[in-house]
């Protein structure tokens, strides 16, 4: 990242990296069991934040890597994992979403230091968009790149362009993110990096969610294996097909995530 997208005291703002993925959140409802089953099944650490009492910062190794908050009751909100994506201005994006056949679910709402708003697709896919200050240490999480995004949606390019137009994507501004195309899959880079997917294939009516448009966030894990045992014996599930390198779980409280194998160096 170059210094523009540095201001004083090392921290970064939505502006300098707009439309990149920016961080993952789990909406819970009992904010001490969720960070005792990802304790126990990703080794994470947690501290508190000024940003609200009911949200926890994730740690891995010194490195952030999501937030919790505990707001699923409160909002009546699905208990899942969310990505967000930094944008310019929360009320222009969106704005734009829903001009574009998308839906605004929550906000936007001022969240110090920035503003927040949660959004569906025009498939039902669910996202988040922030506008304001990243988390501190998050130069550290984009280098460390310890969770992925993959959209599972009806249409690859189809939802690509959805996406670019209300996050900017693939336009002349100065460090978007750019697209590219992989066969049957769009490929998002941000600053080089390979940084989310979109794969084809969802179904919008079928009734197992997990098939139905949406986003999974994928956690990069030293062992998979092992975090699948911890994930059951902590109340957790694992879908079929779980292999060695790659298992798609579910908290106690039914949250879905991926654990991949960290790439060997």
């Amino acid at each position: 990242m170059n210094s523009d997208a540095r201001v004083r005291n090392d921290v970064v703002s939505s502006h300098s990296v707009a439309g990149a993925p920016c961080w993952v959140s789990l909406t819970a409802r009992d904010q001490q069991a969720a960070e005792d089953f990802y304790r126990a099944v990703l080794g994470w650490q947690f501290r508190t934040t000024a940003l609200m009492d009911r949200f926890r910062i994730a740690y891995a190794d010194g490195v952030p890597v999501a937030g919790i908050a505990a707001v699923a009751t409160m909002w009546q909100m699905a208990v899942a994992w969310t990505p967000y994506f930094a944008v310019d201005s929360a009320d222009e994006a969106v704005a734009r979403g829903q001009e574009r056949g998308g839906t605004a679910a929550v906000g936007p709402i001022g969240f110090p230091p920035g503003r927040a708003a949660l959004l569906a697709d025009r498939d039902g896919a669910v996202f988040g968009i922030w506008e304001g200050q990243l988390v501190a240490g998050w130069e550290t999480w984009r280098r460390a790149a310890p969770a992925f995004l993959r959209l599972h949606t009806r249409n690859a390019f189809d939802a690509a362009m959805f996406y670019g137009e209300v996050l900017e994507w693939a336009t002349s501004r100065p460090g978007c993110c750019e697209v590219h195309y992989d066969g049957d899959e769009v490929v998002l880079r941000s600053d080089g990096d390979v940084v989310a997917r979109i794969h084809s294939g969802a179904v919008e009516a079928a009734p197992d969610p997990t098939i139905r448009p949406h986003w999974q966030v994928h956690f990069s894990v030293a062992d998979v294996e092992t975090c699948v045992r911890a994930a059951l014996e902590h109340g957790g599930t694992v879908r079929d097909g779980a292999t060695t390198t790659e298992a798609v779980l579910r908290d106690p409280d039914g949250a879905q995530f991926t654990v991949t194998s960290k790439p060997q160096v």
